[in-house]
């Protein structure tokens, strides 16, 4: 770019105050001088970290704050990891638990499949339900306990939902019903149980209309503690349990379905104690936890200086392009001063420092928010290892993956979007249609997961044998549906999508070899010459003032 004339003393009204000093002040050498010096600016700017550490002599902080980082927050979640393990597994323990306690002939896997047919079923199993609770302190292998209130055990809840008015008689296809609910509830207090005495219908004065009966409804709460974290140096947690033994008649189908659902709550425990050197191990793990927070702070602290610089610095060089050149720099070329990978950094180190506290104040037992301590802490450590490929990027040989994904991706988010749209309407579609029929198609979410697993080949037979023929026309449309779809999707839209990365793949590996088109920016920081160890970037660390502000000198000394 050759420098052009400058018209000393032109300004005009609308022009701003700084580049009005600068035209009536700088000479065409001093501009000379200043336009080389943001040259070497920019240049040191984009430099690689080894290459700033030959300019100027800086020392790397920003890299090994993350080396340190990706080591010490992997450590961290592998540990919490271990410890969310053994929670949901007490979760899940319990809850198989309570069903092999609470429902009469359950086996495992039975939760689809599970139901009673008869009348005298379903008075078996409500009575054996409340059999079980009350005389779950002699039967139970578990650390199981009333819950209490004061001094008082809560009792169990049992409730029926029915039509507050129902005369159904099918045989002369008539029917008078006030569709209203009614909810009706018995209480059942814990009690020691007197010994070969069981609950029956004499007893609790407990009956069902079966014609209007909508719902059955077992509700009580248990506690325990879970004891299993001692043995890993662990204080262990309360839990609430909050179990629903729920027999669902709404269909009037003759079928009565039951399911066992178990809410689960963790409490800090009121009074403990521990023997041992488990307080103490907890102690160093909060410190481990505490050094994390700070070195997560460190990086948040110089991630968002140099983002601070890169902005800067763009308004600096738009300000310096706008009047040496008369040119707007493109958003494409001042985009490059914003580091999205900086910005990566910063998020997870925001999420990890949170992470982090939240972890503190779990081994603490103040909190028990393991669930989103946990995808906290997981969001962190996955951005935190994505940040490495940065520095990665700054070698030819290992940055082609990261040329490739950020030259396909605007491309990629169109063609994704038109075929979301095609993707959609099979949804819609297949949900309508298809799922009174087929157990894979129930619900969208149901059906766009088993689109989605077709699309990549997964389960094929299945879904098509699992299609009911009892519509020979609906049979017929989930043929041609699903091939339409297969063929679609897995021959036109998937080998397009393949063929649209391929092709910048191979546009980016072009270009490594012949040289990538160069931007305005690229263009004007390459007529620096000035090597990272010719020594230039040194002389003017110090004195590396913004283009305003060498203006306002200028004009002070002249």
């Amino acid at each position: 770019m050759e420098n052009p004339e400058v018209a000393v003393g032109s300004c005009s009204a609308d022009d701003d105050e700084n580049l009005c000093s600068y035209r009536r002040h700088l000479s065409i050498s001093q501009e000379g001088l200043l336009e080389d010096q943001l040259r070497r600016k920019l240049k040191f700017f984009f430099m690689n970290p080894c290459e700033k550490f030959w300019a100027r002599g800086r020392k790397p902080w920003k890299l090994g704050i993350q080396l340190l980082k990706i080591a010490m927050v992997t450590v961290q979640l592998v540990v919490f990891g271990l410890s969310n393990q053994m929670v949901v597994a007490f979760k899940e323990e319990n809850t198989v638990a309570f069903k092999h306690l609470f429902l009469k002939g359950y086996m495992d896997r039975m939760d689809d499949t599970y139901a009673v047919y008869t009348q005298t079923d379903v008075y078996d199993q409500i009575f054996f339900a409340i059999d079980q609770y009350l005389q779950l302190p002699n039967i139970s292998i578990g650390n199981h306990a009333y819950e209490k209130k004061g001094a008082e055990e809560t009792a169990l809840a049992l409730c029926q939902q029915f039509y507050k008015r129902g005369i159904i008689s099918p045989g002369n296809d008539t029917f008078d019903i006030d569709p209203e609910i009614v909810t009706d509830c018995l209480y059942i207090e814990p009690m020691i149980p007197i010994e070969n005495t069981t609950v029956g219908k004499n007893n609790l004065n407990f009956t069902l209309d079966f014609h209007r009966l909508v719902m059955v409804q077992l509700k009580f709460n248990l506690k325990a503690i879970n004891l299993q974290t001692v043995r890993h140096h662990e204080l262990p947690d309360c839990y609430d349990f909050t179990l629903r033994i729920v027999f669902d008649n709404k269909a009037h189908s003759g079928r009565i379905k039951i399911s066992l659902d178990n809410d689960i709550e963790i409490r800090e425990c009121k009074d403990w104690h521990v023997s041992g050197s488990i307080q103490k191990n907890t102690h160093y793990m909060m410190i481990f936890d505490a050094f994390v927070i700070l070195t997560c702070l460190a990086s948040l602290i110089l991630c968002t200086r140099s983002v601070v610089k890169g902005i800067q610095l763009q308004r600096e060089f738009v300000s310096f392009f706008l009047y040496y050149y008369k040119k707007e720099v493109s958003f494409s070329d001042q985009m490059e001063f914003v580091n999205g990978w900086y910005i990566m950094i910063m998020v997870s180190d925001v999420l990890t420092i949170v992470g982090s506290t939240l972890k503190m104040e779990i081994q603490a037992k103040s909190l028990t928010s393991y669930d989103v301590c946990s995808i906290l802490l997981g969001t962190s450590t996955m951005l935190v290892w994505l940040g490495v490929i940065r520095y990665l990027g700054f070698f030819q040989k290992y940055n082609l993956l990261i040329l490739t994904l950020r030259a396909a991706l605007p491309n990629v988010m169109r063609f994704c979007c038109c075929a979301a749209m095609i993707y959609l309407g099979y949804c819609f579609c297949g949900w309508i249609v298809l799922g009174p029929y087929h157990v894979k198609f129930r619900s969208l979410n149901m059906v766009s997961e088993c689109l989605f697993s077709l699309i990549n080949g997964d389960d094929m037979f299945a879904t098509f044998a699992k299609m009911q023929q009892k519509s020979y026309l609906v049979w017929l449309f989930s043929r041609i549906y699903l091939y339409s779809f297969i063929s679609l999707f897995i021959y036109m839209v998937l080998s397009l999508f393949i063929a649209l990365i391929t092709d910048t793949y191979e546009t980016v590996k072009h270009y490594q070899q012949d040289g990538f088109p160069e931007t305005e920016l690229q263009r004007f920081i390459s007529q620096c010459k000035d090597l990272p160890n010719s020594g230039r970037y040194r002389l003017e660390e110090e004195s590396s003032a913004s283009l305003f502000c060498c203006c306002n000198g200028c004009s002070e000394h002249m």
